[in-house]
């Protein structure tokens, strides 16, 4: 019994040992990242990647119920959305237009339509060429959250900038 307890404390204190060592290495371990990934942006994704776009910029606006007027927060994405896509003119982009699941699917569809329009009309007023994007109402197709709740509703009445 006594050579059990002293062995298994033992055990505790080399694994606790083991621990300490390697916390200490991984802080003194220099950056050996492959080239290309050492320059990564706030987000974690290289600058002017799909993935600073989507961490950074924001790929995506909200609207209020039966709305397609861009709200201050909407503008003020879309001014970053903008701002990136005229520093890396390089890519296309595709805007998605959704409604949350409430009305006919026509409706939604129509709905959907109008915030993309709007998000691209406000793009192009920001000197994005409008023959880098697309555009496309899914209406309430692709819901993002499921629920009869306006949680969910708000989350999926929105446009979404795709980076291609």
């Amino acid at each position: 019994m006594v050579i059990t307890a002293s062995f298994n404390s033992a055990l505790r204190a080399a694994a606790m040992l083991l621990f300490v060592v390697a916390v200490a290495a991984c802080s003194r371990t220099p950056n050996t990242m492959p080239t290309g990934v050492g320059n990564l942006g706030p987000g974690g994704g290289a600058p002017g990647s799909q993935q600073e776009f989507l961490v950074s910029v924001g790929d995506r606006v909200f609207f209020t119920t039966d709305s397609s007027s861009l709200t201050p927060e909407a503008m003020a994405t879309l001014d970053k959305q903008a701002a990136w896509l005229n520093q890396y003119q390089n890519y296309r982009i595709m805007i998605e237009g959704h409604a949350d699941e409430r009305g006919t699917r026509e409706y939604n569809i129509a709905l959907g339509a109008r915030r993309s329009s709007m998000v691209v009309n406000y793009l192009v007023s920001r000197g994005i060429g409008a023959n880098r994007i697309t555009s496309q109402s899914f209406g309430k197709e692709r819901p993002v959250a499921i629920c009869n709740d306006i949680s969910c509703w708000s989350q999926n009445r929105r446009a979404v900038t795709v980076v291609q």
